[in-house]
């Protein structure tokens, strides 16, 4: 990991990997950065997806077998938490709760 981000830097590119809290390879200069704080708050709208997609959207193991019929439940599975995202966001869920 190291060696990945001291290729970035030697790119001119800022690295925004997930710091440890001991022994990170992400120093502290970068972690004070705004760049580096938006990162983490966009990281985790990220894993959200991602997290629900496996819990409630059945994707932590595939029923399916071959690259298409993966992709369409990829698909169907992303449009569902796209669906119930806007539901929150346009307040449609409240009264359900």
């Amino acid at each position: 990991m190291d060696s990945h981000i001291q290729a970035l830097k030697a790119l001119g590119i800022q690295p925004h990997t997930a710091a440890k809290k001991t022994g990170s390879a992400v120093d502290s200069r970068t972690k004070r950065s705004k760049g580096y704080k938006i990162s983490l708050q966009v990281r985790k709208r990220i894993e959200e997806c991602f997290g629900w997609a496996k819990t409630i959207g059945g994707f932590r193991k595939t029923r399916f077998i071959g690259t298409a019929k993966v992709q369409a439940q990829a698909l169907m599975t992303f449009a569902a938490w796209n669906l119930t995202r806007m539901m929150t966001l346009c307040g449609w869920r409240e009264g359900a709760t």
